[in-house]
Order: C-alpha cells, then structure tokens, then sequence
C-alpha cells in the first residue's frame, strides 16, 4: 500500500501508569469503604494552613512523597490540592515554595495528561509564573554560606521549570500560557545557569525542547539571546553523561527553531546540531552503564554510612514507580502501544550519582535518535504545506525584526540535501545502525543485581527500538549509493537478520519487533529494488511474518504482510520458486480473510496482487493455491467490510487507498480469468 513512512516523535507525554482525573470518581468507593483513616490527604493538606513554616514543609515533602504512589492521586484531587498548593508556590519560605512546588511537579508527572490539565484548569501557570520571575531575579542575590553549598533559589527553580515543561508537555492550553506569558526568556535565563548548575540547566532544556515543536507562535518571537544561550551550550565542553544529555537537548531543540535562525546561521547550526548528536552516539553505554555501576560500588565500599532514611525512602519510591513503568501494561491507540515515556529517575535521591549519570547517558540517546528521525521525515507538515509556507509572506506570520533574515532553507523539504550530506559525514547511518544492537549482556546482569539499577535495562532496550525506528527513517529517506551500496545493505540485513533469528525465537516485545519489522521492510524494499541477493530466506520470513500477524500491532501486521508481498515479488521473477509462492500466497490469504483490521486485509491483497501479477511461477502457484476462487468470494465480503466499518474507524488517506485496492482487486480477478480461459 506504498512506501512505508516514519512519523515524527512527539515529545513524549509524562504517564502510562497514573491514574486520570476522572479516575477521581472511580476511586470515589473504595476509598469511603475504606475510610478517612487509610487514604493521608486530608491530614497532609490540613497542615499547609499551618502558621509554622516548618510544618507547612513537612505537609508539601511528604504530599511530595506519597503521590508517586499513583493510586493515591485521586485522594488528592478530590480534596482540591491543587488549588490549596498553589498559593505556597509563593509562600514565604524558601523551603516551602520548593517543596510545594516539588509536589505539584511530582502531582503532574506522576497523575498523566488528564491531572495535567486539570492543574491549568485550576489556573496553577499564574503562580508558577510569578514564582519563576522571583527565582530568575533573585538568581545573583541569593546568600549562598558555604562555597559547596547549592543556591536555595535555583533549588526552587529547579522544581519551578520542571513543572512548566510537564504541564507544557501535556496540555495546549499551558503552552498558550507559555507563548503569552513571555516564560520563554525566564527559562532562557535558567539554561544559561549550566557552567554551574547542570541541573536546573537540563530542566530549563527538556522544557524548550518541549515548548519550542511546531509552536510557531513562540518561534517567530525568538530572541537572539535564546539562540545564543542555545549556541553557547553546544559549544561547552564539560565531561560527564549530564553535560551530554543537556547539549543534546539543546541540539534538539536548535532543529525546532531551524524556521527562525538567520540564513547565515543556517549552516553553522545544522553543523553543530548533527555533531553533538554524532558525539552523543559514539559513547558506548554498555560500556559506561558498567562502569558507573562500579564506581557506585566502590564509593559505597569506601562510606559504608547508612543513608539517610528519608532520602532511602524517596529512592524506594522512585525505584517502584520505574519498575510499574516497566512492567505495567500499555495503552493503546488503534490497537497501537503508545510509546509514553515514564522517567521517574530525577525523583531519585542525592546519593544516586551514577544511576542519574546511566540515565542522563541513555536519555540523550534516545532523544539524539528521536531527533535524527525527525530530521529525516518530512510528512509533518507535508511537502505540499512546506511550499505554502514558503511562498507565503513570512512577515505577516513572524513580527520580529530576526524574521527579515530567515531563509526557507531550513525546512525539511528543501533542506534534504543539506540534512543528508551533514548526516552521511558524520557516519549517522552506521552510529545508528551500531545502536540497534541488544543491550550488552553483562550491562543488563549487573542492572538485574540492584533494584534502584533495575529500571534501565527497559532504557537499554528502548535505545535499541529508538535505533531500528531510526533506521527504518533513513533507509525511507537516502538512496542505496549514500548507505555504502550493495555491500553494506546486505550487512546490515544479516544484522538485522541476528537480531530478529538469533534467540531460540522470535522476540515477543511490540516495540521491539514494531522497531525491528518496519527497518526490515524499507530494507528490503531497497534490496528489492536494486536487485540485490537477501540474506534472509524465505522460511524465515515466513516464521517472522507468523509472529507478526498474532501481534496486537496493527503497523506490525502491516509490516509483516508487506514483507511477505516484497519477498514474494522478487521470488515470482526466479525459476523453481512456485513452491513457495504457494507459501507465501496461502499466508496473504488467511490475512487478508481472517484479520480484524481492513487495514491489514488491503495490505495484504495488496501484497498478493504483487505477488501473483506475472510469471509462470506465479501463475503455476496461483492455480495450486485457488487464488482466483478465493478473491471472487472474498471480493463482495471486502467491500461490504468497506461499507460497514469504513466511515468512522478509518481516516480519509486509508479509505482511499482501502478503495484503490477493492478497484484493483477486481482488475486483478479479471486478469486470473483471462489467464484460466487460455
């Protein structure tokens, strides 16, 4: 059904496990059959009414706590936390305002989109923007004792920011706030913080990367200090997987803005852009995942203190939040597993450097991978809507005075060529392909051995799924010449081949076997093409396309089929090859008859039509197989299926092709007839 795309990745949404705001109700029962006793929220809200400092403390720290446990979210939200939080944004203490806000923050990221809105609903962005004005300008004359000691300001800062970029990540109408409220220069102001305070840097940077994807109301307000903030970050050079992680997003976030840089800088960004995200992924995190697990040991072995309790309670809580992420079951859009990305470990304690520093390392991969994507694609928005807007008058959509220098060189369509060749000298293609490897062995061992370690063997894996994603996206988008030709596309299909044959059977993971089967699609197509000998036989594909079609995934199903159309044309032009034509056909057959998806069902009429469209072997295995009776009775079952379910489950692109395939179907069951008369 054509060429296989990759859509861009989205910033991720906060939650797969939390509960909604609507989940309020549901929890409604139980809670009052369980009684006032066993649910804290009242007693812990009652406390932020207190005239003591301390205690107010106390009642945000600990509401700060217990809401990482998600299911005691909706004792909170009942109770109007949120609006009983808000004014201790602005509280007198220091310490206050930093742990109501820690609380709100950890309210937003651990409840989902659904609380995130309400949070906004309950107008919690005005406090927070008065809060961040007062921390941006108290940044200098905060009384910092002790030389080590950390600045109490950028403390509440930290917390402030990361607020901001959940609520933004997870509703339009934060974002709307954002743009008019003028936050962006404060968060510039806290990125610019990074020489001594990556933290509260990374923060400010997850939150530009955010706010700054297809938001071109706020884009064409750039200032050039941001974009200077932005350049200075990719030029710093400190060590350490944080420094990477911060100069990643900051890459990220320079592509976001590519409409709003001066055509002079054009060049230069998309340089700088390309080889930080190269140096990102040169680093081998199985290697360094090792490494920084034994230096936690060694550090452990030398202060053998025990940890502070609050703080090992905390860890504990962190830790159980990222496991539920990793064993929690999935939602799902369309028979699709969202791919909602549940980072707890910033809520890890002081005393976990290495495990922050792993995460900081695999984080900045996947988020260099996601980029790369991106950079790759160019359906969103389409060809046809880049040549709008760049025949457009740009003054009308862009007021600043920097928009009078913007070239249209930047966008997707017309950059491609610029995009490719920085991609291709900066080896983009192998890094990526290095990266779909599994994670190493040893690295998940030790990961399995420690419980806070735990939840970055799913980190591990998603780098690798991120990897397969990315290549799938750069096969769609470069030529077989650009990927080293013949040579290094069959290497990489007896790579791809490893992972998928190598274990006993098929791996069973959706995102993995998603990542992986869309890869081998695009690669086989560009095999196909060029006439190139495939490693992969046709009985392994026929076990692939097996595991594939009892998948929930539709775009796996899809995939599958394809493969199977792509392996079948090619084998129709051999001699000797009927055989497995019937194989293959019997197998496209009882898809496209039996799966509940039309999606499916065409793709695989599809792939049959290709596949049986000419040759005598082709011919030979149709007879063998009774294709033409087989579409002469399913034909009416598919349009009536068209009829039925079409409107309304089905978007306006996939009928229409849904439609081109019924048109072609019949054609198809004309030319067998013609073929059975002779």
């Amino acid at each position: 059904m054509g060429k296989s795309r990759t859509t861009k990745f989205k910033r991720p949404q906060f939650n797969a496990v939390g509960l909604p705001v609507n989940a309020v109700k549901e929890a409604d029962l139980e809670e009052e059959e369980l009684g006032e006793e066993s649910c804290p929220a009242a007693e812990l809200l009652e406390k932020l009414q207190s005239p003591s400092a301390d205690v107010r403390e106390f009642g945000c720290a600990s509401i700060s706590r217990v809401v990482q446990q998600s299911q005691t979210i909706p004792g909170f939200l009942q109770r109007d936390a949120v609006r009983r939080l808000g004014p201790m944004l602005l509280d007198s203490s220091l310490a206050v305002r930093e742990t109501a806000t820690g609380a709100l923050r950890n309210l937003s990221a651990c409840g989902g989109q659904e609380v995130c809105e309400d949070m906004v609903k309950h107008d919690v962005m005005t406090p927070l923007t008065a809060l961040l004005r007062e921390c941006c300008a108290g940044f200098e004359s905060a009384v910092v004792l002790v030389k080590e000691q950390k600045n109490p300001v950028e403390d509440v800062a930290i917390e402030a920011v990361h607020l901001l970029w959940n609520l933004c990540e997870s509703s339009s109408q934060a974002l709307s706030k954002f743009n008019k409220a003028g936050l962006l220069d404060l968060v510039v102001q806290c990125l610019e913080r990074h020489p001594h305070n990556v933290e509260l840097a990374i923060s400010a940077a997850h939150c530009l990367h955010t706010v700054t994807e297809d938001n071109s109301e706020l884009l064409c307000s750039m200032s050039t200090a941001a974009l200077g903030a932005l350049e200075n970050v990719l030029l710093s050079s400190q060590p350490g997987m944080a420094h990477t992680l911060l100069r990643t997003l900051a890459a990220g976030t320079l592509w976001n803005m590519k409409g709003s840089l001066p055509a002079a800088r054009q060049a230069q960004a998309l340089s700088a852009v390309v080889a930080t995200l190269s140096k990102c992924l040169d680093l081998d995190s199985g290697t360094l995942v090792l490494e920084l697990r034994q230096a936690e040991e060694d550090r452990h072995r030398n202060a053998p203190a025990a940890p502070d309790a609050g703080d090992q309670a905390a860890g504990e809580l962190a830790v159980t939040e990222m496991d539920e992420e990793e064993e929690a079951p999935q939602q799902r859009r369309n028979g699709k597993a969202l791919n909602i990305d549940n980072d707890f470990s910033d809520l890890l304690p002081r005393g976990k450097e290495e495990l922050r520093e792993a995460t900081a390392l695999l984080t900045a991969q996947q988020t260099s991978l996601e980029i790369i994507v991106n950079m790759c694609c160019s359906d969103d928005p389409s060809d046809d809507e880049w040549e709008e807007e760049s025949s457009s008058d740009e003054s009308d959509l862009c007021p600043d005075s920097l928009c009078d220098g913007v070239s249209n060189l930047m966008s997707p369509l017309c950059l491609s060529a610029e995009v490719h060749g920085a991609l291709i000298n900066h080896s983009i293609p192998e890094k990526v392909l290095k990266k779909t490897e599994f994670p190493r062995p040893q690295a998940t061992d030790v990961c399995h051995q420690d419980p806070s370690w735990k939840g970055l063997i799913k980190k591990m894996q998603r780098v690798q799924s991120r990897a397969l994603t990315c290549f799938h996206s750069i096969l769609s988008s470069m030529d077989a010449e650009s990927l080293g030709g013949a040579a290094a596309l069959q290497g990489a299909a007896q790579h791809l081949s490893t992972l998928v044959f190598g274990a006993a059977e098929i791996p069973k993971d959706e995102e993995f076997l998603e990542a992986v089967i869309s890869a081998m699609r695009s690669l086989l197509q560009m095999i196909a093409f060029k006439n190139i000998p495939q490693c992969m036989t046709p009985q392994q594909l026929m076990s692939l396309s097996e595991a594939a079609t009892r998948c929930d995934v539709v775009s796996v199903r899809v995939n599958a089929v394809a493969i199977l159309g792509i392996t079948g044309s090619t084998l129709a032009k051999e001699k000797g090859t009927a055989e497995t034509l019937q194989m293959i056909g019997n197998a496209l057959l009882q898809v496209a008859t039996k799966d509940a998806d039309l999606v499916v069902n065409g793709e695989a009429l599809d792939a049959l039509l290709d596949v049986f469209a000419d040759g005598d072997e082709a011919e030979k295995a149709a007879k063998n197989i009774q294709l033409l009776p087989a579409l002469k009775a399913f034909h009416p079952v598919f349009k009536a299926k068209i009829r039925k379910e079409g409107k309304g489950k089905y978007n306006p692109q996939q009928l229409c092709v849904l439609d081109n395939i019924k048109v072609n179907l019949r054609r198809f069951i004309g030319y067998l007839e013609k073929l059975g008369k002779k």
